[in-house]
């Protein structure tokens, strides 16, 4: 069940990638889309990714910062760029007695010729040890 919104989170935030929005603007979209979509108090954190790992780019949340992330997140978004998408869905858990549990996933994504598409797949079952 959270895996599976937390997938369905990383769709829409994957679909609302559009050249020339700021980082504000896309985590105002996504969360937007998100919640009127139904997925669970979704929260994103996202950064462009590059040699030194947190490169300049837009800055697309923040773990507590889910609104305005001042200048950073007033960067614009252009082509060729790489992020790190890290969202997470918090949700009761049926089988925890309704528990609420915080699922994160992290996975890379990269912004060229309009898209916004996974670098090599992404989590979509458990492993368990």
């Amino acid at each position: 069940m959270l895996l599976g919104e937390v997938n369905r989170l990383q769709d829409i935030y994957m679909a609302e990638f559009r050249a020339g929005l700021t980082g504000n603007e896309l985590l105002a979209n996504v969360l937007g889309r998100a919640r009127a979509e139904g997925v669970p108090n979704p929260r994103v954190y996202s950064h462009s990714l590059g040699h030194f790992l947190h490169e300049p780019g837009p800055l697309i949340g923040l773990p507590w910062e889910q609104e305005n992330c001042g200048g950073r997140g007033q960067v614009v978004l252009a082509p060729n760029y790489a992020f790190t998408m890290e969202l997470s869905v918090t949700a009761p858990v049926a089988e925890w007695n309704g528990e609420e549990v915080t699922l994160g996933v992290e996975e890379d994504v990269v912004f060229t010729d309009g898209v916004c598409r996974l670098i090599d797949g992404r989590q979509s079952g458990f492993y368990l040890i």
